[in-house]
């Protein structure tokens, strides 16, 4: 069984790979780490922030790999949405959301697949409804609260990365751990700090921070919180996909896309649903 786990960025899966020994290499076209968990091979792919780079990075995946992907867990941070979701919560989503409010009518959802998300439920994750892929960073607590009608979470890839997915037949899931609140204002204006291939620029951080010097304790509390969001899931990815390599039948999926094409398969799988 070959597993796919995506991160946007190496500060979330650094807590996982510093506790498993992965070896670099290729899926792909994409650059890869490669370690093996219960006799599953498990490939982690980071695909930088945003949802045009998580399109991108599975595509070069899922088209152009000899590698058969059997499950894609799309793994990372998250905003908190709604209160009851705390510091370092593991959410597993039934379905991931793009769209909507504040600025679309409609939101389009893709249900990810149930017996995933069950098994996460039963490795300890929090089922949520609902995760939304935004396509901007949502910085305050005001706009935290328009897209708490939509979902329980927000981040910025796993739309893109569960629909390649399923177009071509793979099964998948969306694992987040909490890294703040629904309570909380980011202490920067992010999007301002990211370049165009979804990285974080340190030069264009420090230039806010020249700007904006108040925002430094907010910004180091940040850190702290989303590294140990990231060393909770590290600890539930480890147990989830070693629980989900024990599986007594393999995790196979028959291609769609191979069979109907991709406009098919979209159909089948995108709902519209109302923001």
């Amino acid at each position: 069984m070959h597993i796919l786990v995506t991160f946007a960025l190496d500060a979330e899966f650094a807590p996982w790979r510093n506790s498993r020994l992965f070896r670099p290499g290729k899926w792909g076209l994409a650059d890869a780490h490669w370690t093996e968990i219960g006799g599953a091979k498990v490939g982690v792919v980071l695909t930088g922030i945003g949802p045009r780079q998580a399109a991108l990075k599975a595509s070069e995946i899922v088209w152009e790999s000899n590698e058969p992907v059997r499950v894609c867990i799309s793994a990372g941070l998250a905003g908190a949405l709604r209160p009851e979701y705390k510091l370092a919560d593991v959410l597993a989503a039934r379905a991931v959301s793009s769209g909507g409010a504040p600025r679309a009518r409609e939101l389009r959802v893709i249900d990810c697949d149930p017996s995933l998300v069950a098994l996460a439920g039963e490795c300890g994750a929090r089922i949520a409804a609902g995760i939304h892929t935004a396509d901007r960073v949502i910085s305050t607590a005001a706009e935290k609260q328009v897209l708490a009608a939509a979902a329980d979470a927000v981040e910025m890839e796993s739309f893109e990365v569960v629909k390649q997915s399923r177009a071509y037949g793979v099964r998948s899931v969306v694992i987040r751990a909490i890294s703040d609140t629904a309570e909380e204002d980011l202490p920067l204006d992010m999007d301002r700090i990211l370049t165009a291939d979804g990285r974080v620029s340190t030069a264009r951080v420090l230039g806010q921070l020249l700007r904006r010097p108040g925002a430094l304790p907010g910004l180091l509390r940040l850190g702290s919180r989303s590294k140990r969001a990231a060393e909770a899931l590290a600890h539930f990815l480890d147990a989830y996909v070693t629980a989900l390599a024990r599986q007594t039948s393999p995790v196979t999926a028959r291609s769609s896309a191979g069979e109907h094409g991709w406009n098919a398969v979209l159909e089948n799988e995108v709902e519209k649903r109302p923001a």
